[in-house]
């Protein structure tokens, strides 16, 4: 158990039966009545957001996830498959649980899953990935508008605006927070 009064961003920790990562917090002394911790939490299964009040002092039980690397092998039929590097375990996650990282992934990348009491609850991706553009139009002469950018199939089958010097066939560096075009690779 652990004290709200010691929640601070990153934290993990179960509430009502799920587990949240702590996004946001603030202690709060009103002049009057007792202090009060607020708190924006990300639930780390379904990746939703949500805002709770604790009362100073108050306890919640803190969630120990473990992260392993894990090697993406495939996918098929909804399922994505990945290798432990260290036991060569297998396991198969559905594409709901995984959330953006679909997107993003390549055979033979290597990603953080977490587990929670040794169920996999979610994915640590790189911050930025190197794919390649299948599909996008020419850039045409004269085009030369500051910011101007057309849209880009990538390999994995993502479509990100890219500017209009980007040809199909590049490599584009791409983050995964965000899903925006970052440079050349």
């Amino acid at each position: 158990m652990i004290s709200v009064n010691d929640l601070r961003t990153g934290v993990t920790i179960e509430v009502e039966g799920d587990i949240y990562s702590v996004v946001d917090f603030l202690h709060v002394k009103p002049g009057k009545g007792a202090a009060f911790v607020r708190t924006k939490l990300k639930n780390i299964r379904t990746g939703s957001s949500v805002e709770r009040t604790f009362r100073a002092g108050e306890r919640v039980a803190r969630a120990h996830i473990e992260s392993k690397q894990m090697q993406y092998m495939y996918n098929a039929d909804g399922e994505y498959f990945f290798m432990d590097m260290e036991t060569y375990d297998q396991i198969a996650l559905q594409s709901d649980e995984l959330g953006d990282a679909p997107k993003y992934l390549l055979e033979n990348m290597t990603i953080g899953i977490q587990f929670y009491e040794n169920q996999a609850v979610g994915v640590d991706l790189p911050t930025t990935v190197i794919l390649e553009v299948t599909q996008t139009e020419p850039g045409f002469r004269g085009d030369t508008a500051q910011g101007a950018t057309k849209p880009a199939t990538l390999q994995t089958g993502l479509t990100i605006q890219v500017p209009l010097f980007v040809e199909q066939g590049e490599m584009v560096k791409v983050d995964t927070r965000t899903g925006e075009y970052l440079s050349r690779a």
